[in-house]
């Protein structure tokens, strides 16, 4: 019998630094000789990666936020069902970044969609699966964004004001705080080679689930 994979999401703001620790963290877990799949939201399908088009283009500016919160659950959907849970299914684990916490902070949080309908829609598109391990890169919004400022051209949630991104944060820390058996919340303004030895710290107690 095939013992289940384990799901890890890392969650974060703008210029939290999540594609440098998802790099560490992923060379770690395959040294460890864990079977691996990495993906991401909106994307991680062909569907999906449509629909993170349409989401993050600047031109679209006018999308309401019941859309671009049906447009990630839509993707989410889609990756739930084509990726996340044949992988898990195999004994494989999966590392994503970002899933339906993200939904809370930016769709809730930072658009102000009623949290009731932001989890009904999860039960929905997710049919009831969570992470096993939720990472979350915590720093403040202006250190963040000072990060962000140096990736080229801003896609359209990330030319939103800072009060936004405060919303974010505070989204994300009320749901670390409300899920602590979940979560593992890291200090994102220290270096990268701290950040991610607190994260492998953080992951050391599924290794014993399937040793």
């Amino acid at each position: 019998m095939t013992t289940r994979g384990k799901f890890i999401t890392l969650e974060g703001g703008e210029g939290a630094g999540k594609s440098t620790l998802l790099a560490g963290l992923r060379a770690h877990l395959l040294a460890r000789g864990v079977e691996l799949v990495q993906t991401r939201e909106p994307g991680g399908t062909p569907l999906g990666e449509a629909i993170r088009a349409i989401v993050l283009d600047p031109a679209l500016h006018g999308m309401s936020g019941e859309s671009e919160l049906l447009l990630m659950f839509a993707s989410r959907a889609q990756l739930v069902r084509e990726c996340i849970e044949p992988a898990l299914a195999e004994g494989k684990w999966v590392l994503c970044d970002r899933f339906a916490d993200a939904s809370y902070a930016y769709q809730g949080g930072g658009r102000g969609m009623p949290v009731e309908r932001i989890a009904m829609l999860e039960r929905w598109a997710t049919d009831g699966l969570a992470p096993d391990l939720t990472l979350l890169l915590d720093l403040p919004v202006a250190t963040g964004r000072a990060r962000a400022a140096g990736r080229g051209e801003a896609d359209r949630i990330e030319v939103e004001a800072d009060a936004f991104f405060e919303r974010v944060r505070a989204a994300y820390r009320a749901r670390a705080a409300a899920e602590p058996a979940r979560f593992r919340v890291i200090d994102a303004s220290r270096s990268p080679a701290q950040v991610l030895q607190a994260a492998i710290d953080a992951t050391g107690h599924l290794f014993g689930a399937v040793a």
